[in-house]
């Protein structure tokens, strides 16, 4: 069951679900721009085009165009230049968030982390058995 929030573009009240986060207005025209997208990405000369010049062509949002993306309704199997950027490195994407270098980068952090972490568990450990 959905619950009660206000439209992020129009700011109406509206029940959102996690297939809809729009108003049902919002949510028409996001259709037809999804639509505009899609039939220019589509034709056999754009499908080499890349996420800048989609939003440039078609008067769409980049920001759509991502959401579009990331909920799996735009498929990029055939658009090998549509992705969108790394939360982190801007890196140009295909799936998630982050790229595979930030990800291996963070994973490192973590480690590290980690060791620090029980280095320093250990020393606190090792200074309180030193006082009996």
């Amino acid at each position: 069951m959905g619950e009660l929030a206000n439209c992020p573009k129009c700011d109406k009240l509206f029940v959102a679900t996690p297939a809809q986060d729009v108003c049902p207005t919002c949510y028409k025209e996001e259709q037809q721009l999804f639509e505009t997208v899609y039939n220019y990405i589509r034709k056999k000369e754009n499908r080499m085009a890349t996420l800048p010049e989609v939003a440039e062509a078609t008067d769409v949002e980049e920001t759509l165009v991502i959401k579009w993306i990331r909920t799996g309704k735009l498929k990029l199997a055939q658009f090998p230049n549509l992705g969108y950027p790394c939360e982190k490195c801007k890196t140009l994407i295909r799936q998630g968030k982050i790229c595979d270098q930030c990800a291996k980068g963070l994973q490192q952090d973590l480690k590290h982390l980690q060791e620090e972490e029980d280095r320093l568990k250990k020393e606190k450990t090792s200074t309180f058995l030193r006082k009996f």
